[in-house]
């Protein structure tokens, strides 16, 4: 399984995501939020933790919903 991380998700904005990070309180909360989403989901996928398919369909929608804002915010 694979990670979803914004750097590799987004290598061509990599200079601009480490920026923002810094500059913007907004987009540093949101990619935190984005970060732990994905590694709940990563965790999931492993077999770390066990949920219901439902519970994982729900936080993958969250995953795309947060990296669609995120990247609105990189443009």
């Amino acid at each position: 399984m694979e990670k979803h991380d914004l750097v590799h998700e987004f290598p061509e904005y990599r200079e601009k995501i480490i920026a923002l990070q810094k500059q913007s309180n907004r987009f540093k909360k949101m990619a935190e939020e984005y970060h732990e989403n994905d590694n709940h989901i990563h965790r999931i996928e492993e077999g770390v933790e066990a949920t219901t398919d439902d519970h994982l369909n729900e936080l993958r929608m969250k995953r795309v919903h947060l990296k669609d804002n995120l990247y609105k915010l990189l443009l």
